[in-house]
């Protein structure tokens, strides 16, 4: 078994041209979660990471896990206007448009080991977004890990860009 073994891909979703990377086959499978919960931790494993961000929706599983198995906190990464206290927030440019995530402003303190994690990274706005709200509240950023790389996409140079580690777990070609 292999990680990539236990991801589905969806033709055509959600628009037409598009391969859906599904990792709801790796999370039902105990032995596949398992494996990938401590494949994304154990890279940071005696790094004192303090924290652990997971980013919306996939990263909350994900990461709530890693964090667990890190003996780290846990910190929300959510969609603009879906956290109900005092919160800083990035945008981050889409193919037409922007969006934005927030956490609170409580979560990380000064100079706290984060650890960002989501399922997937594709351009990588998301998580340099999230890099940069880490920075902003005193945090400092130990790497990044994800399931998925989609390396055409450009995700990897761009949190690589920014002098952070991006640990994935599988690549797929294409988008």
């Amino acid at each position: 078994m292999t990680i990539k073994s236990l991801i589905r891909t969806i033709p055509d979703y959600p628009k037409r041209g598009v391969l859906f990377r599904d990792i709801t086959t790796l999370l039902q499978d105990p032995q596949g979660m398992r494996a990938a919960v401590e494949q994304l931790a154990g890279p940071f494993r005696g790094l004192g990471i303090q924290k652990v961000a997971g980013i919306e929706a996939r990263g909350f599983i994900l990461g709530g896990a890693v964090a667990v198995a890190l003996g780290a906190g846990f910190v929300l990464v959510r969609k603009k206007g879906k956290l109900p206290w005092d919160t800083i927030g990035a945008d981050y440019d889409l193919e037409y448009g922007s969006d934005g995530v927030e956490i609170h402003t409580d979560t990380i303190g000064s100079g706290e080991r984060v650890l960002v994690v989501d399922d997937l990274i594709a351009t990588g706005g998301t998580a340099e977004a999230t890099i940069r709200i880490v920075e902003r509240v005193g945090g400092t950023v130990a790497g990044c890990a994800v399931v998925i790389d989609l390396p055409d996409l450009g995700g990897r140079r761009r949190i690589e860009a920014t002098g952070h580690t991006l640990v994935s777990l599988c690549e797929f070609a294409g988008e």
